[in-house]
């Protein structure tokens, strides 16, 4: 096992790193900019090192900067949380080649699932099933539409190394496709300098589901169920759930076993999530993060599990310590992600935080790094907290969340709280029908966009 890990990411997710690091008799340290230099996960550290300027490509994005940090503290293996460089298999190599460990896939894996057309084809192969679509990137608009001829419309344009809805389009028809074939690839190129598109068939109204898979790296595997993921705006996830409100336990176990059996033949290793579009009983692959996701603690909730500290012994080379046949799920729970953003046109909204106090009691967790004087900065995503609650069932973990979410108190910047109080209310939400439209289109009506 480990005697040091450096955890090179920010905020929530690594004071979550901190207390595995802490529990397991781990020594931590906190990398952090000039901006950050207050942080609670600073403070939370065993050690902590400036590693740069505010502007994250200065900083968290600087991987001389990090490797640096852990040859002065001594450190033997990076947990790189999520977002950063969690998923860039360049950095996963120079840490490799520095002779530390990173706490994660190989840099072969995180290659093959960083590439959307290489992802779907290698799903493909080991049986999981995915959308109709291309064969490949589409070059120019005569293929384009050839292609979407073929598999008839409406159809959707996405960018090759996309992410976060950048260089993704919908083409109603034939007569829309040329400008949003043509607009999607402006801004891949323009955001992942890579303007290579593909084209899938656009599901009307599906859900949002992904499957948690866990792997040793030896070729064994396991699933922990499925998030419902499906509350997004401009595929920004807003509210997670586990399980899933229209799964059924088939359909779970179907499709958790080809996901395991995926991820057992490529010998991945640690955690990772395969997410689906879901509509008429029918999965379909959309990609597969090669990471701990930020939603990560519903699953964790309702299967009794730390799947950080899961992460950090399969790293180290010890045997995983889950079994399928042990994995069982027990009761519901409800991420709501709190960002520090301006109702109702969602603006960033950094500034100190003048009071702040945390909901608590049964079956509530909150995942933050704020305190009292606590100065948000302008330069990182306004994610600021994440407030979990787990129930004995779903209308139980909907009023705890209610609960919860008119004690928690986040004073001197503006909140998207509020959104979610007003969301609890409806009907839809209550009863559990929604799509990943669902949430744009309530916004539109309610807040006005």
């Amino acid at each position: 096992m480990f005697d040091k890990i450096l955890i090179a990411n920010r905020g929530e997710i690594a004071l979550r790193v901190i207390r595995a690091c802490s529990e397991m008799g781990i020594a931590s340290v906190a990398v952090h900019s000039t901006a950050d230099s207050d942080a609670m996960h600073v403070r939370m550290a065993d050690e902590s090192i400036c590693i740069g300027p505010p502007p994250p490509s200065a900083s968290y994005l600087s991987m001389p900067a990090i490797l640096s940090a852990c040859e002065i503290t001594g450190a033997q293996a990076i947990h790189p949380g999520y977002g950063f460089l969690s998923e860039n298999a360049q950095f996963v190599q120079m840490v490799e080649d520095h002779g530390l460990t990173f706490i994660g896939p190989r840099a072969e894996h995180i290659r093959m699932m960083g590439d959307k057309i290489t992802a779907k084809e290698t799903a493909k192969a080991l049986g999981i099933p995915v959308v109709p679509g291309s064969q490949g990137g589409v070059p120019d608009i005569e293929t384009a539409r050839r292609v979407s001829a073929e598999m008839g419309f409406p159809v959707i344009i996405k960018a090759t190394a996309g992410g976060g809805g950048r260089g993704m389009k919908v083409a109603a028809d034939e007569a829309a496709l040329e400008v949003a074939f043509r607009t999607a690839r402006a801004e891949a190129k323009a955001a992942f300098g890579n303007d290579e598109v593909y084209i899938e068939k656009y599901l009307q109204r599906p859900r949002h589901i992904e499957i948690q898979v866990f792997g040793d790296g030896r070729g064994n595997a396991v699933h922990l169920g499925e998030r419902d993921c499906s509350l997004q705006r401009r595929h920004q996830k807003v509210l997670e759930e586990a399980p899933g409100p229209v799964i059924t336990p088939e359909q779970r176990d179907r499709i958790g076993r080809i996901c395991a059996d995926a991820v057992a033949r490529l010998q991945y290793a640690g955690a990772g999530t395969i997410e689906f579009l879901f509509e008429d009983g029918e999965f379909y692959f959309i990609e597969m993060n090669t990471r701990l996701q930020v939603e990560h603690p519903v699953t964790e909730a309702i299967y009794g599990v730390d799947l950080v500290r899961e992460q950090i012994r399969v790293a180290a080379g010890e045997p995983m310590s889950l079994r399928q046949d042990q994995l069982s799920i027990r009761g519901h729970a409800i991420e709501a992600r709190i960002n520090a953003e301006r109702l109702p046109n969602f603006a960033p909204s950094p500034g100190r935080i003048s009071q702040y106090h945390a909901p608590g009691g049964l079956g509530v967790r909150m995942d933050s790094a704020l305190y009292d004087g606590y100065v948000i900065p302008p330069y990182y995503d306004s994610l600021i907290a994440k407030l979990i609650v787990h129930g004995r069932d779903r209308t139980e973990a909907l009023a705890r969340l209610n609960r919860a979410l008119n004690e928690l108190i986040v004073d001197g910047v503006d909140t998207t709280i509020p959104l979610f109080v007003d969301l609890l209310k409806e009907p839809d939400i209550q009863r559990g029908d929604y799509s990943i439209h669902w949430l744009e289109r309530w916004l539109e009506r309610e807040y006005g966009g």
